[in-house]
């Protein structure tokens, strides 16, 4: 590691591996952080290095011929050469690359869903290529009656509804089944590609962030309704929105606030203290939560530092400004190939899902387009940007309680 700093790396895989294979991999591991740093991870406080496992003394190399001489003359005969194979296998993968792939379980892709059923739900969705927009209860009926018209289709366990529901997640990632007909065909039409989303492993391991119109009308300072911009980040492996930020247009500098509210527990921010004050809030008193439910909801809100962050094209994402910031960070930044946002699918569907789960139930809610949008609404009701941002904050860490709670 050229920073100095020892990363932890991922370690979730090592549950699909067989005990003999997973004690195998954490004895590897004791000896190559030795290598590594010069201590194994049960050294005492304060320990010091043995002197030819020393970083200050003997270079990479030196230490690695001295750990496989020692395991040599313990019974292990190993090479200074496989020393060195499996100390990059464990700062590129983990644990798990110390462990012997030949014996880790193949799970199946779709858990215990029988492969006759993919084939249904497969054939369901490819159906919706020409045809017109339905809903994905209609998919996972047609899936139904396809099973039924196997000839073992008697034999066949379908799932429950809430499992098919999940599959079509899986299967039609990307092909619109349920969207617009003309970008179905389009996405039909297109010859597969390498490209895809990648998996996370632990927090903060690959974190995507986008922006987009939230459909609420607030009173700006100068008394204009105007609908706001909403720019957040969700870390892959939790599933969780680590901050979230809206203004009247997004700018390379918010996507950089952005990234520091992420960073920085909430009780740390300055002004937080003064932010429980009933007496300093923008909402009604009535309103608010508690103080202790707001100090609740503020420690369940999760803290992640990313280590990869995925964005688009966009000029506020793209800018020297948001790319120095993550330099200064130590965060890379991966932007996607372009016309490709099934690549940063969750932060999509997130942003999309804020829309029906807490923006209609705010005053001044437009819909998605203008033919579901109600009348008058500039007129009526609005919160101000400030008011709208705390509702917006406290909706995200209730959201965060109640996920911890189940």
């Amino acid at each position: 590691m050229t920073d100095g700093r020892r990363r932890v790396p991922p370690t979730s895989r090592l549950a699909e591996f067989p005990k003999s294979a997973a004690d195998q991999a954490l004895w590897w591991e004791k000896h190559i952080l030795e290598v590594l740093h010069g201590l194994t991870p049960d050294a005492p406080r304060g320990s010091v290095p043995r002197p030819e496992f020393d970083p200050g003394r003997h270079s990479l190399a030196e230490r690695e011929r001295a750990k496989a001489a020692e395991l040599t003359a313990a019974g292990h005969t190993v090479t200074a050469s496989g020393i060195k194979q499996r100390r990059q296998r464990y700062q590129r993968d983990g644990l798990v690359g110390l462990a012997d792939g030949r014996s880790a379980k193949q799970m199946p892709a779709f858990g215990r869903v029988a492969p006759a059923v993919v084939e249904a739900m497969q054939q369901a969705i490819t159906e919706t290529a020409d045809a017109s927009s339905k809903t994905i209860g209609f998919v996972v009926w047609r899936a139904k009656q396809l099973l039924v018209s196997r000839e073992d289709g008697d034999r066949i366990e379908v799932p429950s509804d809430r499992t098919l529901y999940r599959l079509f997640d899986k299967l039609a990632t990307g092909t619109h089944a349920t969207g617009s007909a003309t970008t179905r065909r389009s996405v039909h039409a297109r010859p597969s590609g390498p490209f895809g989303e990648l998996p996370a492993g632990a927090p903060g391991e690959l974190m995507q962030i986008d922006s987009t119109p939230l459909d609420v009308l607030v009173r700006l300072d100068d008394g204009i309704a105007e609908k706001v911009e909403m720019t957040a980040m969700v870390d892959i492996a939790t599933r969780s929105i680590t901050a979230a930020v809206l203004r009247p247009s997004t700018k390379a500098a918010d996507a950089s606030a952005l990234l520091a509210r992420s960073i920085t527990p909430e009780m740390m921010r300055p002004g937080w203290s003064e932010a429980l004050r009933m007496s300093r809030s923008v909402l009604p008193h009535r309103r608010l939560l508690s103080l202790d439910e707001r100090l609740a909801h503020a420690a369940a809100r999760p803290v992640i530092v990313p280590e990869t962050i995925v964005c688009d094209h966009g000029k506020v994402f793209i800018s020297n400004n948001f790319r120095a910031s993550c330099r200064y960070l130590g965060i890379t930044l991966q932007p996607t190939h372009k016309a490709s946002p099934f690549e940063k699918g969750t932060i999509e569907k997130t942003l999309g899902s804020v829309a029906t789960l807490f923006a209609q139930y705010v005053a001044g809610y437009t819909g998605r387009s203008r033919e579901r949008r109600g009348r008058g609404l500039e007129n009526g009701p609005l919160w101000s940007l400030p008011e709208l941002q705390d509702l917006l904050d406290e909706w995200i860490t209730g959201t965060c309680l109640a996920n911890q709670a189940s």
